[in-house]
């Protein structure tokens, strides 16, 4: 019985955190898909009898007659239901423990889950006086369900231990428990996403760890499932550990699930137990990618993780030491020591540490952003010997290393120092490169050109979508005068003020206690600056389309006067 009312208090305290927690999210503006894949649910439990035995036997008489008389109160809606209605509609619709507790009979299609549901049902009405649990913590078919979920309790604890009442309190406060702390395979499995939901607060946190992680492996984007563990390990006195807080970050990562609240609590326990981790850095480059793939800056960590591989450079593999750089690079992170960086770890890795020549593409693009590139990096991917190499990879050139070698090959041109190396071809395939926007950055661009249109008089004062040939699209292109009148663009003019409008969307920026836009975001503009084009970010959190067109066009006039202005 003390098992079931901390699990009855533990579902209510989590019941009222979930419903400050849920609206904190929506204030927050947080829109996440579900694409998680169903999972079976479980085959029902067979009936052993030993545990026929056990059904026969109530516990004590006067619990029995009450149970007996609840049985005679069933109400109409109740005598109603069909032998053939649906478990979950039945279970949805019960008003009482009796009805609820009478769908476990001679009902071979009944499962786990539905048990699992039946017992989260019962821990709510319990948590708001609806029913005592007098009522039904003895019942035969109440202790059934319990068997069923908790798998570490045999089968036969439903009988007499001895004769002794004693003996079978405990036996049922172990089933309540096996239930709510062993068998995490019932909280993943279940169908209803809020059901298990509800039971992540009676967990504890290296299970909840557990489930999330489990989460990633099965690629189950449970947003309702998510958020209540976020909400309740961010809710947790108790510290994660280092493996425990690269887990939650690499689920995170996995599955695209961005929490501002999670991510601080994390960090703040990698800072506590970094110090402690002088043997593995495994662990850190998992902390790391996950970083960076989340786009989640928060300069704290990052400078304790600089920190961390300067110390313990002697141990650090040069995957987790690329891991930095790459990560350090999306998020815009240049550390204050940079100058021991540039020194210590990025002179201790070398082209042949990398079995993949994309993995060593990636470490130059890094340095490329980070201002820590030298010209024998650049030289190493320019060649036309590396182009060839890299097609041995097992992925081939992709897109994406396509960008990134047109990213560098203009950066050798505009941006690096006495650069004196090759370059690519002319008729290089990294140029043959199709690159398009996904469709949300789509629908703000379209928006964007719809209002040039009512500011420029002719279609031949704008181009959008333009191939820069630097492995990224230019959304918008224009000239204008001093007097900031616009010029057609099939006409040369020497004295026009060249404009590039970018588009910012949510995934050119990075997130976390310190926003700001990302590595690559910054080096696109570095590139177009330095070509000659005048930029103007348009990013998302000021211009909409839901906007009117007339405030977005007084929006861009603003920004064309600016510029304008400036000259």
């Amino acid at each position: 019985m003390l098992g079931l009312q901390r699990f009855a208090g533990s579902i209510a305290s989590h019941l009222y955190r979930r419903a400050a927690y849920n609206s904190n999210v929506r204030a927050a503006g947080f829109s996440l898909a579900t694409n998680g894949l169903a999972t079976d649910a479980a085959e029902p439990e067979a009936r052993t009898p030993a545990s026929e035995a056990a059904a026969k036997k109530p516990k004590g008489q006067m619990v029995a007659a009450a149970f007996e008389s609840l049985r005679n109160d069933n109400p109409k809606d109740e005598k109603k239901t069909p032998a053939s209605s649906n478990i979950d509609d039945r279970i949805v619709n019960a008003k009482t423990v009796n009805g609820l507790l009478a769908i476990t009979e001679n009902n071979s299609a009944f499962s786990r889950k539905h048990a699992l549901r039946i017992v989260s049902i019962l821990a709510e009405w319990s948590s708001v006086d609806r029913v005592k649990i007098s009522e039904f913590e003895n019942d035969t078919r109440f202790l059934r369900i319990c068997r069923m979920l908790g798998r570490t309790v045999p089968k036969n604890n439903g009988a007499a231990t001895n004769g002794k009442a004693s003996g079978d309190s405990s036996q049922a406060v172990k089933r309540i428990s096996g239930f709510r702390t062993d068998d995490l395979n019932t909280v993943l499995g279940v169908a209803g996403d809020d059901e298990a939901a509800k039971l992540i607060a009676s967990i504890s946190l290296p299970q909840m760890v557990k489930v999330m992680s489990t989460l990633a492996q099965r690629k189950r984007r449970s947003t309702p499932l998510l958020r209540s563990l976020a909400f309740n390990i961010s809710s947790a006195a108790e510290t994660l550990d280092l493996k425990q807080s690269a887990d939650v970050l690499y689920a995170m990562s996995t599955l695209n699930f961005q929490d501002s609240v999670l991510g601080a609590k994390v960090c703040a326990d990698v800072q506590a137990a970094l110090p402690k981790n002088v043997e593995r850095s495994a662990v850190v480059g998992s902390i790391l990618t996950s970083l960076g793939i989340l786009r989640y800056r928060d300069l704290d960590i990052l400078e304790s993780l600089t920190q961390w591989l300067l110390k313990n450079s002697e141990i650090c593999r040069p995957q987790d030491l690329s891991a930095y750089f790459l990560t350090s690079a999306l998020l815009n992170f240049k550390s204050s020591q940079l100058e021991d960086v540039s020194s210590k770890l990025v002179k201790s890795i070398v082209r042949e540490d990398f079995t993949k020549q994309s993995e060593w593409l990636n470490f130059v693009w890094s340095l490329t952003m980070l201002g820590l590139v030298e010209p024998n990096h650049l030289a190493s991917v320019l060649s036309a010997e590396f182009l060839e190499q890299l097609q041995k990879d097992k992925a081939g050139v992709t897109a994406t290393s396509k960008m990134r070698l047109l990213n560098l090959n203009s950066y050798a041109q505009l941006l690096a120092v006495d650069y004196k190396g090759p370059l690519l071809a002319a008729d290089s395939p990294a140029f043959q490169v199709p690159i398009a926007h996904p469709k949300a950055k789509q629908v703000l661009v379209t928006g964007m050109l719809d209002a040039l249109k009512s500011l420029l008089p002719a279609s031949n004062h704008v181009q959008s979508l333009v191939d820069s040939k630097m492995g990224f699209l230019i959304d918008a292109l224009c000239h204008f005068d001093a007097n900031r009148n616009p010029l057609p663009l099939d006409k040369e003019n020497p004295k026009a003020i060249r404009v590039a409008l970018m588009v910012i969307d949510f995934h050119d920026i990075c997130h976390g206690t310190h926003r700001s836009a990302s590595g690559v975001t910054n080096l696109t503009f570095d590139l177009l600056e330095k070509s000659g084009y005048h930029v103007i970010p348009v990013p998302y959190n000021e211009f909409s389309t839901s906007d009117k067109l007339l405030k977005r066009v007084q929006y861009l006039e603003a920004k064309f006067k600016a510029i304008a202005s400036s000259k």
